[in-house]
């Protein structure tokens, strides 16, 4: 499992006075960066070995600018070419949002997915929680 803090911004709140929905995705991606350095360790972007094919978010509590925020992600599934990778936004004791995003492994010159397997698939499976 990888854990990032996060300090919320002001500039992420809204009218209502908590962090806009918009912004969960937005730090989900930013948590994702773990996973991403596997497959490509420079996060080169013209080096680069994912497409996303969905992503789900679940709000469950409001998320407060003045406390910081803890997001946990792991594998829940990895599969031939993909791979399902959970999400949270913890702050204080309470989960307040949860999120799925499914990886695919690509290959952009051939435009297929690739295999993910030897090394790589090791690498992975050390943060799968089943």
């Amino acid at each position: 499992m990888f854990t990032e803090v996060i300090q919320p911004r002001f500039t992420e709140t809204d009218a209502l006075g908590h962090i806009n929905n918009t912004v969960i995705p937005q730090w989900f991606e930013k948590a994702r960066d773990p996973i991403f350095r596997f497959f490509t360790p420079d996060l080169d972007p013209k080096d680069w070995h994912l497409i996303i094919a969905r992503i789900e978010v679940d709000y469950k509590a409001e998320v407060f600018y003045n406390a910081e925020v803890e997001i946990k992600t792991w594998f829940s599934r990895i599969g031939n070419s993909s791979m399902e990778v959970m999400q949270q936004v913890v702050q204080g004791d309470r989960v307040c949002a949860e999120g799925k995003a499914v990886l695919i492994h690509y290959d952009w010159n051939e435009k297929k997915p690739k295999a993910i397997d030897g090394e790589l698939r090791m690498a992975l499976e050390a943060h799968l929680v089943r």
